[in-house]
């Protein structure tokens, strides 16, 4: 079921009755108790519950830290209950783990300029594509900024290019990373970071924007990362004793297994090197 409380919680109150939301049909999925807690969620919202729907969805997003349409629900019920700085934290965080969702771009800029921060609602407004169908709604936020879609893009492209040229003329810290670890760079001028204690590998643009470039269940205390020239990362997995490939996109794959505590990671040419504290040895192994 998709994002579909953004209109029909407005519906329900004023004619008082809620009735069934069409869906397309979809591949049956696997039931977790995500998605469980996600579905008990929708069915008070049905019932005008919104407290116990909020609530649901909020152990939907403990249990599926990256379960978006729950985050995209809550964050649409606490837009409609008025409580708009609670709502906009909701949408960053579709925001940062999905760069790319527009609605929830377009949430965002909406609030901001709503709660009177109108740098970040141009910043927001900036992301989206004219492609997309969430521009023609941009222009309405643009509007009440007192300008246009075309002028934000044409402005923050214009800044994207000041700051690429100050990013590497400057020394700079990046914090609130919990427990970095292993750190590695892409030929795009990406800088990766491994985030040992919450199994995530954070990405920090050339311009300093930092978003969760991977939060997997196979990622459990990452250590070591390297990178190859067509831009694999391999990540050490210390606590699940293997080694990662995870790919441009963000796909994942145990690349080996069976590696006791690994820790330091290297490339030269074909050939990977790893570091193995539980077995005090070094592997190698001969990439395709």
């Amino acid at each position: 079921m998709k994002k579909i409380l953004t209109l029909t919680c407005i519906l329900a109150l004023c004619i008082g009755t809620v009735q069934a939301v069409p869906t397309t049909s979809e591949p049956a999925q696997p039931i977790t108790e995500a998605k469980l807690e996600y579905n008990l969620g929708v069915d008070f919202y049905k019932v005008g519950k919104y407290e116990l729907a909020m609530s649901s969805f909020r152990k939907a997003i403990e249990l599926d830290p990256n379960y978006i349409d729950a985050y995209y629900n809550l964050g649409s019920i606490l837009e409609f209950l008025k409580q708009d700085d609670a709502a906009l934290t909701v949408f960053k965080q579709i925001i940062v783990r999905k760069p790319d969702d527009y609605e929830a771009l377009y949430k965002a800029a909406k609030l901001s300029e709503k709660l009177g921060d109108k740098e970040n609602a141009r910043n927001y407004l900036s992301l989206i594509p004219p492609s997309s169908p969430m521009y023609r709604k941009g222009q309405e936020v643009a509007a009440l900024l007192k300008t246009d879609m075309q002028t934000i893009k044409q402005g923050a492209a214009t800044q994207k290019i000041q700051q690429e040229n100050k990013f590497y003329d400057n020394s700079s810290v990046y914090d609130n990373i919990l427990s970095p670890t292993g750190i590695t760079t892409d030929q795009n001028g990406n800088l990766y970071v491994a985030g040992f204690s919450d199994n995530s590998i954070y990405k920090i643009t050339p311009t300093g924007q930092r978003v969760i470039f991977l939060k997997d269940s196979r990622l459990n205390g990452p250590i070591g990362m390297v990178s190859d020239s067509v831009g694999n990362i391999y990540v050490a997995n210390y606590n699940n004793n293997n080694v990662l490939k995870v790919n441009p996109t963000g796909g994942v794959m145990v690349l080996i297994g069976n590696i006791q505590k690994p820790y330091g990671l290297h490339i030269d040419g074909n050939m990977l090197f790893i570091s193995s504290q539980g077995s005090n040895s070094v592997i190698r192994y001969k990439l395709n």
